[in-house]
């Protein structure tokens, strides 16, 4: 297993504003850490801007970007890009990361695409991540995302991944839910795909729930829980690279903060779980 930085620790939630009236009344709270889409927070002022000057001022926050558009045939929106950076500075975000798709073209999509699996993509890719790291002037991750269709493929979706992440020198958001989602739409082994991570580019997790529109066919909607094979992904996880930080994301049909919570102790359970067991293993017991 590889020791690596992390940005935060623990087990973590995405913040959505439905849930900011009910956590004022949370005295006892298992989060660590809370990630937002900076999208849907800059320029908030008012009722909804105070609690999230408080939340960032009291907790680690991390930023999950929704428009960039990274793949994307239009150039980059640098306006936006300093907006965001005055954003992360403004409220102390510990790290960005973007999803490695696009959405937009002369105007946004409001999906996220599949970038083709191609060389021709990887260089462009990797160029319009490096000029976000020089304009935000920080490292920043690039997520695995679910995809349904391979336009124009000629490499396998882990070769690409990994040739942009070397290429374009930026770290990886892992997100476990994707692999197992990837892995029954276009039937692969997940582990094996996990297996061909870079370790060393990893920094955190997400994991989240999804729709079985078939019986192989799953959407990514982030709208249900988790369910068993992809918790059990996520311990595969830990297994292979040690315990990351790892956040549940829920983005709709979003249930008490009560059940949230009971998701995110599971991370807890597991991650506390993997910890004791590579205690175990260094003292020689395993």
């Amino acid at each position: 297993m590889i020791t690596l930085q992390y940005p935060v620790h623990g087990a973590g939630l995405g913040l959505r504003r439905a849930m900011v009236h009910s956590l004022a009344d949370q005295s006892a709270c298992p989060v660590d850490f809370w990630e937002i889409a900076p999208e849907n927070w800059i320029g908030v002022g008012g009722y909804y801007g105070k609690k999230l000057h408080m939340f960032t001022e009291r907790h680690p926050f991390i930023c999950h970007g929704l428009s960039l558009s990274i793949g994307g045939p239009s150039p980059l929106d640098e306006a936006f890009l300093q907006r965001l950076k005055r954003f992360l500075k403004e409220h102390h975000i510990r790290y960005y990361s973007e999803h490695l798709s696009y959405c937009s073209d002369d105007g946004h999509l409001y999906d996220l695409l599949p970038i083709p699996f191609t060389a021709e993509a990887v260089q462009y890719v990797a160029g319009r991540i490096k000029r976000v790291q020089d304009v935000l002037e920080q490292r920043i991750a690039i997520e695995n995302v679910s995809y349904y269709a391979a336009p124009g493929q000629q490499m396998a979706e882990i070769d690409f991944l990994n040739a942009v992440l070397e290429e374009a020198d930026c770290d990886l958001l892992l997100d476990v839910n994707n692999i197992y989602v990837n892995s029954v739409n276009h039937c692969y082994d997940a582990e094996a795909f996990l297996r061909q991570i870079p370790a060393k580019r990893t920094r955190y997790i997400h994991i989240a729930g999804h729709y079985n529109e078939a019986e192989d066919l799953i959407v990514d909607t982030h709208g249900a829980d988790v369910i068993d094979p992809v918790w059990s992904l996520l311990e595969k996880t830990y297994q292979q690279f040690g315990v990351i930080p790892t956040l549940l994301e829920r983005d709709f049909n979003i249930p008490s903060l009560q059940t949230l919570f009971h998701e995110v102790n599971h991370i807890h359970n597991l991650q506390l779980k993997w910890r004791n067991y590579a205690g175990y293993e260094r003292t020689g017991h395993a």
